[in-house]
């Protein structure tokens, strides 16, 4: 079976964004094209890692020879997407991997998303491990590098935009209540 490839090459959007409320929010890589939209549920973990990672190719490149790929330092306020995800969200999948690189050729960063594969026993993770099928989905995500730039930024505000940490143990505080685990607390 041929794997189903979501490309989005230059988009016209890229954002992480999420649906729900804090501490029952789900996170969505989205990405759109003309009328075409991409939605990749993912943990916040992978949230905040692709933009850490992003930063990371992106600084390399500000460094080399002169900057050669008018890499900007920080995101460009005009970039940054402050609107919600777009509604109605179709998940297409849930995220199990992802890559990253850099496209010396376009100038552009590349996100290759792929989905989680649920698996019922050891088993038949040992067969699927060994066989190494192709994925049924993927997404391909191409942005130049100002994009991509003022994407980490918006992926590092929605990831922190969560509930509040508790002072004592570091845990989050849910609207209704905390059951702080530190001795001599609430």
């Amino acid at each position: 079976m041929a794997t189903l490839v979501h490309e989005h090459d230059w988009p016209d959007r890229v954002v992480i964004g999420t649906v729900g409320r804090p501490g029952a929010r789900t996170f969505y890589l989205q990405a759109r094209t003309g009328r075409r939209t991409t939605s990749v549920a993912m943990e916040k973990e992978w949230a905040a890692s692709l933009a850490e990672k992003i930063d990371e190719v992106l600084d390399g490149l500000m460094v080399e020879d002169g900057n050669r790929y008018s890499v900007p330092e920080a995101a460009v306020a005009e970039l940054v997407d402050d609107d919600p995800v777009e509604q109605p969200v179709e998940e297409d999948f849930r995220l199990g991997q992802l890559s990253l690189s850099f496209d010396r050729s376009t100038g552009q960063v590349v996100v290759q998303a792929f989905p989680l594969i649920e698996v019922e026993s050891e088993e038949e993770a040992a067969r699927l491990a060994a066989e190494d099928p192709e994925p049924e989905e993927a997404l391909v995500l191409r942005m130049p590098v100002g994009t991509a730039r003022a994407f980490a930024e918006r992926a590092r505000r929605v990831v922190a935009s969560g509930r509040p940490a508790c002072p004592r143990c570091g845990r989050p505080v849910d609207p209704d209540g905390h059951e702080c685990p530190a001795p001599g607390t609430w």
